[in-house]
């Protein structure tokens, strides 16, 4: 069985909600509860990078994930992600040297906390699709799978779709 890496890296995916106050704000990853509510069998190894909004995430941070991935011992590797700068991350994954491995970038346009998020749906698309992709970086939303390069957000729909 394949060893599949997750970075999570906060996003909508992994933000929660202060009844108080009102706003969004970071704590840890959604992931391990979503993995078990989703009763996955795989062998998954999940490592936090940062907590971050993908608005707030700069070059700096880009490079964190992608000396992450690079370090990574697996070759399948999903990354949690804000969607509104996930495309510019998959860029900067796909300009690295990523000798082999399979990279899917995921996240949700609705927080997993609020019980209603597609982050669930969407992080088990992507657990599927890296273990049969070929080597490449890839975009997982929606049910689908894009390659970095041929994928857009359509704000107006809240979906992923062909660029």
């Amino acid at each position: 069985m394949t060893t599949i890496r997750i970075l999570a890296t906060g996003g909508t995916f992994d933000k929660e909600y202060d009844e108080l106050t009102g706003r969004l704000f970071f704590k840890d990853t959604h992931v391990p509860e979503m993995l078990r509510l989703g009763r996955c069998r795989l062998d998954v190894t999940i490592e936090t990078v940062m907590m971050i909004d993908s608005l707030d995430l700069d070059d700096a941070g880009r490079a964190r994930i992608v000396q992450r991935a690079l370090d990574s011992e697996e070759a399948a590797i999903v990354v949690t992600h804000g969607t509104d700068t996930m495309v510019q991350t998959a860029r900067a994954l796909a300009g690295a040297p990523l000798g082999g491995k399979t990279i899917v970038l995921t996240g949700a346009m609705v927080p997993y906390a609020f019980g209603s998020s597609d982050g669930l749906f969407n992080l088990g698309s992507a657990l599927s699709f890296v273990q049969v992709l070929p080597p490449g970086v890839y975009i997982a939303m929606n049910g689908q799978h894009f390659l970095w390069s041929a994928v857009r957000k359509n704000t107006a729909t809240g979906c992923f779709e062909q660029a």
